[in-house]
């Protein structure tokens, strides 16, 4: 180990965001310009050798075509059909998923549930080092995932959790979570940069030579990032969110990296008592309270992912109390509803700047796409001037600064979707309807369509 003076161990300060190394504390990164990202930690000695792989030294490449081993054929599925589309059909052999989420938005209820399912296929070890035995055992029978084949560990030593999961030879390994676990053989505090790298690499390499699915729970910073050194992501094979308001009923599961399967898929779930509840169609549910006649609700076709939703943007316009016009926005970029209400009051003669201006969007859910941009618009402008808008009526598409609407891609989903649940009319760029006239008839036939061109021909149409 490095020494400092009077053979202390010499400590340095390593940028969580790109591994870079000083002496002292800075507060910006001078590698990667990243302010408030050195952290203190122990200057180890070199760590042994070894292949985060399982790949012995001195194998030899081989061609591509010899490789018989099929990963994909040999996925573990949890029988939660939202959590196993996320994962690109399940849990690869040998793979490493890395689980992410803000304190208390249901990570480890997700977890229990999902290794539940798991167990059906095989014995699977679930190492806690947040609760103990009773605390997990008791949130597993309260959601109904007390199989008998998991076993639970309270552990926070890596090695002592690697030796229990040699000897069980489980079909399946968690550990809850990655900051909590330590390796004696590295000098700093649980939580560490240097503790979180060690562990996340012993764990890659149990799961890599023994070919179990390993699931690890991360935890999440101030800004929504997961906690530990980017290298972490990096090193994994897969990286889930879980999000949504802890308040709310809602939470979004979506892959933000994925080896093994599409990163545009997203997973939809319920917060009850008895824990996650999949919500096979979101876009009826986030609808069913939905007050019919009343000014300011529009019904958004959006896509999150891949995955279309039809969700209510609701817009309350209200007399300024002091002569300044106040913003409150819940679920939209703020800062994009500032430039909409410019546009609305340059471009569409719908002056609303010296208002107050209330933007929600139903269900706790957050949209960040473009094609929204119409939708809050109309509900703006329908509160504005008092007018209801048609309840069998969907929007969509980008509003520019000109006040042009803009094209937005996978148009036929979103068709699809409003047609499913019962909308005969949808108002979409104008673009976008000549598209879908030559490439989908079927799909548009007996359903109306209202092209537009700009905000103040979208206004008249509705």
């Amino acid at each position: 180990m490095a020494k400092g003076k009077n053979g202390a161990p010499r400590t340095v300060y390593r940028c969580s965001g790109c591994g870079h190394q000083e002496l002292k504390w800075l507060g910006r990164c001078p590698a990667c310009q990243e302010w408030s990202t050195l952290a203190e930690e122990t200057a180890d000695a070199p760590p042994p050798r070894r292949s985060a792989t399982g790949v012995a030294d001195g194998a030899g490449p081989v061609p591509i075509r010899e490789v018989t081993e099929d990963l994909g054929g040999r996925r573990l599925t949890s029988g939660i059909g939202e959590l196993d589309r996320v994962l690109g059909g399940g849990l690869v052999a040998g793979s490493l998923v890395l689980l992410g989420g803000d304190p208390g938005v249901g990570k480890s209820t997700l977890l229990v549930q999902a290794l539940a399912g798991f167990a059906k296929a095989g014995p699977v070890l679930y190492a806690t080092g947040e609760e103990s035995t009773a605390q997990t055992a008791l949130r597993a029978r309260r959601v109904r995932a007390d199989h008998q084949a998991l076993s639970l560990l309270a552990e926070t030593d890596i090695e002592k959790i690697l030796t229990h999961g040699k000897r069980m030879a489980p079909s399946l390994l968690a550990v809850d979570s990655i900051q909590t676990v330590y390796s004696a053989s590295v000098e700093s505090i649980p939580g560490s940069l240097a503790q979180v790298r060690e562990g996340a690499a012993r764990l890659m390499q149990f799961s890599k030579t023994t070919g179990t699915p390993t699931i690890v729970v991360g935890h999440v910073t101030k800004d929504g990032a997961i906690a530990g050194p980017k290298t972490l992501e990096h090193l994994v094979d897969v990286v889930l969110q879980l999000e949504g308001d802890a308040q709310g009923a809602y939470r979004i599961l979506r892959a933000h990296k994925n080896r093994f399967g599409s990163t545009q898929e997203i997973g939809v779930f319920e917060m009850r008592s008895a824990g996650m509840t999949e919500v096979a169609n979101p876009s009826a549910q986030l609808l069913a309270e939905r007050p019919v006649g009343a000014p300011g609700s529009v019904v958004v076709a959006s896509v999150d992912g891949s995955r279309p939703l039809l969700v209510e943007v609701q817009a309350l316009v209200a007399p300024a109390a002091a002569g300044i016009g106040r913003r409150t926005v819940a679920g939209v970029d703020p800062n994009r509803v500032a430039l909409l209400l410019a546009v609305l009051a340059q471009r569409a003669n719908c002056d609303v700047l010296d208002r107050d201006v209330f933007v929600n969007v139903a269900g706790g859910l957050r949209l960040s796409e473009p094609a929204i941009d119409l939708g809050v618009a109309c509900a703006i402008a329908s509160s504005a001037r008092g007018r209801a808008l048609d309840p069998h009526t969907a929007v969509f598409g980008e509003v520019g600064l000109a006040g042009e609407i803009r094209a937005v891609p996978l148009c036929e989903q979103r068709l699809a979707e409003a047609r499913r649940l019962g909308f005969a009319r949808c108002i979409v760029p104008a673009q976008n309807k000549a598209r879908l006239q030559r490439d989908a008839g079927d799909l548009i036939k007996g359903f109306e369509l209202i092209g537009v061109e700009r905000l103040q021909q979208a206004l008249g149409a509705i």
